[in-house]
């Protein structure tokens, strides 16, 4: 693995943010990786015996602290034209403008406004922390050629907001951490989990943590609340009128997090804050930590008892991306919010007409931007304003996703699950990663390790190994690594490989559109040797001889099609889902698996069709149908050939088996409608459902990759999104039920054909 080119990651849109791409990342491009862990006496002022032993204290007492005044902080607040508005709107404020009655109503957000950083207490806490991840992680690996621009930023006065996919509280204290630990601005940290201790909560206040009020469970929970929104906006208005750095975690699964951006977004239209710069920050872990949703002070001492009998071990990967401008993003006009459609308008005519032609534009994902999170006048579903909010949202999902570092974990893990299911010996397997390691930088994804290839192998299989069964014979010297059936080793190991699927999402797509071509043909009676349910590999190699021709043109409508079902986050946001689909096509020529082929001109187009049972296709380069005589020709004359077909279907199946888990997800999920007695609470919908997933899966004694709690989750919303569920609004809040219009089994039936044509079992 020495040696190996590491791409460049993290440089923001060329695109949206073309001005703020001209900024290079740094002035030098090799200026490796710190260890964050690896404090000694050379990053202090003095040398000697006793300074070896208490480095790090003297380290975090010589790291710089940037002010924090709070001093009118609270009045400021309550000075706002939107805090008023919403407490005499409630009849809460008298005309007068009584400061005591606007204290008295304000009070269960007063901790939250007067979140503060205390010089001491961070040096302190920064000192625990360290020793603290030094328990937990074998190194915390920075990429330093990244800091150049983040502190150039800081110089030049730019307001900095960070944004980070949740994956564990471990990420609320890593990134400040690695700021403090560089001399940059610690930021202020949105949390979004519930600490019930009140003196957890009195230390995090003072070290900059804005947290949830203490009567809410949940971010939802705190947003019922009429004054939260109100309240949080003007606190983050201050807050950046301060100059201060704010960090703030997004959900690719349901988009919570984003919320904080509409508010960035609304301050910036109206001309509060003049600007900000947003910094996309990748995290990788080669084992994510337990994600912990209540923190109260006996789980906080549990958690010391486990680290002094149980090192967790692994290692961590942190890119920070290059900032770039959120005003250049929203006013040049470049960042994609036209044709978006609601997903039923996208899919049910394909699913229940069975058009053959679908309808261009992009999913509409209005639930990741709740519009309680907006002012009165922009409620409606559809404004311009809110849509952008949620571009910009997806965007920093996927920005986020892009410079995180692949793992050796993930890359071992989605090789047990999406090629090796029934096992793989260890030659083998090396070999296969660093086939994968080559294939991911191709595609200019760095990878978080490095070392010789059996080191690393050795490295992931002693991490994953309560998730495996290594069985080693003493007459071999070549073990046999086969993953886990368990629904717990199955979920950490896709927990795990996530991070690749999101690498190899075009191809994944394209990949799928083949599969479900290729089982129209076998379904048609082309040949009936070929099967794509259920077969093993070796006899899939035997029976797949046979010339089958797919246009172009249909292959990329079911790409399309396929791409609508994906969860945020997979599909760049500035990209159309016509081009994306165009380029899931290309993708596989690339990669080998199809090959371009041309029809010779003195062969008539009618007698080809006839005889080789083709259809006509659109060209690559243009998305959109042409008029011209001279272009239909030119795409009556190109299609698509599987490439070796005895080699193809290993790398075919590798990559359907990446969108398996979800769209298996999305079947049971339609056939367990039936079973469920609606309309019912939208937390009781989703839990009744993961039950039936897993109940399922049990059953199968397999795929339980497709039972987990977002599998569950995101087919649901997806069903909502494509007008299968219908949404009621109650008093005790949202209740979901079938449509009438699927209420039909018939129309259930023809969802559940629909999705599972791309799904490779």
């Amino acid at each position: 693995m020495d040696g190996k080119f590491r791409p460049i990651v993290g440089q923001c849109c060329h695109q949206c943010t073309p001005d703020s791409l001209r900024k290079k990342l740094g002035q030098n491009s090799s200026l490796g990786f710190h260890n964050l862990l690896s404090v000694n006496e050379t990053h202090t002022r003095y040398r000697g015996w006793l300074v070896r032993r208490v480095c790090c204290a003297l380290f975090v007492s010589g790291c710089k602290v940037y002010s924090s005044p709070v001093s009118n902080r609270l009045e400021r607040v309550c000075e706002s034209n939107r805090v008023k508005e919403v407490l005499k709107a409630e009849h809460k404020a008298p005309e007068g403008g009584d400061s005591q009655g606007q204290l008295n109503n304000l009070s269960p957000f007063l901790p939250l406004i007067n979140t503060c950083i205390s010089p001491g207490l961070l040096r302190f806490l920064s000192w625990v922390m360290l020793k603290m991840l030094s328990s937990m992680f074998g190194s915390i690996q920075v990429n330093l050629n990244h800091l150049p621009a983040l502190h150039r930023a800081s110089q030049e006065g730019s307001l900095l907001v960070y944004v980070h996919l949740r994956q564990s509280i471990v990420d609320c204290a890593l990134i400040p951490l690695v700021l403090f630990s560089h001399n940059l601005r610690v930021p202020y940290i949105v949390c979004p989990f519930h600490i019930t201790s009140s003196s957890i909560r009195s230390i995090l206040k003072k070290v900059g943590v804005v947290l949830l009020p203490t009567s809410a469970v949940t971010e939802q929970d705190a947003e019922m609340d009429s004054r939260y929104t109100p309240v949080m906006t003007s606190l983050v208005r201050e807050l950046l009128h301060e100059g201060q750095a704010i960090s703030v975690g997004v959900s690719a699964e349901s988009g919570r997090g984003g919320q904080w951006l509409a508010r960035i977004r609304q301050l910036i239209k109206e001309g509060s804050v003049p600007d900000v710069s947003l910094v996309p920050v990748g995290i990788s872990y080669d084992c994510v930590p337990k994600i912990i949703t209540q923190v109260g002070l006996s789980s906080v001492l549990q958690w010391f008892w486990s680290l002094l009998w149980m090192r967790t071990g692994g290692s961590v990967r942190i890119h920070f991306a290059q900032p770039f401008s959120l005003k250049e993003m929203c006013e040049s006009g470049r960042c994609r919010v036209d044709e978006w459609l609601p997903l039923q308008d996208l899919l049910l005519p394909v699913i229940l007409n069975n058009r053959t032609d679908s309808v261009f534009g992009g999913r509409r994902m209005s639930w990741l931007l709740p519009s309680s999170h907006y002012a009165a006048e922009l409620k409606e579903p559809t404004h311009p304003e809110r849509d952008l909010s949620i571009a910009i949202i997806l965007h920093l999902i996927f920005s986020a996703a892009s410079c995180t570092a692949v793992m050796s974990t993930s890359l071992v893990s989605s090789l047990l699950l999406y090629r090796h299911r029934k096992g793989v010996c260890a030659s083998v397997l090396c070999r296969d990663v660093a086939w994968l390691t080559e294939e991911l930088l191709f595609r200019n994804k760095d990878v978080g390790f490095g070392g010789s290839l059996e080191e690393v192998v050795h490295y992931s299989l002693s991490l994953l190994a309560p998730h495996l069964i290594i069985a080693a014979v003493p007459s071999r010297k070549d073990p046999f690594i086969v993953p886990c059936r368990s629904l717990a080793a199955t979920l950490h190991l896709t927990l795990q490989a996530q991070i690749v699927t999101h690498t190899f999402i075009s191809e994944a797509v394209g990949a799928c559109a083949v599969s479900a071509m290729l089982c129209e043909v076998v379904g048609s009676g082309v040949s009936n040797r070929v099967r794509s349910d259920g077969v093993d590999g070796e006899q899939v190699n035997s029976d797949m001889e046979f010339d089958v021709v797919l246009c172009q043109s249909e292959l990329t409508e079911r790409a399309l099609q396929l791409c609508h079902l994906l969860p945020p986050g997979f599909m760049p946001p500035c990209q159309s889902s016509q081009s994306f689909a165009l380029d899931a096509v290309d993708s596989l020529v690339r990669c080998g698996i199809l090959i371009m082929e041309e029809i010779p001109r003195d062969v008539p187009i009618c007698d080809f069709w006839k005889k080789e049972g083709a259809l006509s296709w659109t060209t690559t380069d243009d998305p959109y149908h042409s008029d011209s005589d001279c272009d239909m020709e030119e795409q009556d004359l190109r299609s698509y050939k599987i490439s070796q077909p005895r080699q193809c279907p290993d790398m075919l199946f590798f990559l359907c088996s990446m969108l398996a888990g979800h769209l298996r997800a999305l079947c049971w999920t339609t056939t367990g409608l039936e079973l469920l007695h609606t309309p019912l609470p939208e937390a009781d919908f989703v839990a009744q459902i993961h039950s039936h997933l897993c109940d399922t899966a049990n059953k199968k004694k397999r795929h339980y990759e497709s039972c987990s709690e977002e599998a569950a989750r995101t087919a649901v919303r997806s069903l909502i999104d494509l007008g299968v569920l219908s949404e009621e609004c109650q008093k005790g809040g949202v209740f979901l039920g079938v449509s009438p219009l699927f209420q039909l089994s018939e129309n259930r039936q023809k969802l559940h054909r629909f999705i599972s044509q791309y799904l490779y079992n």
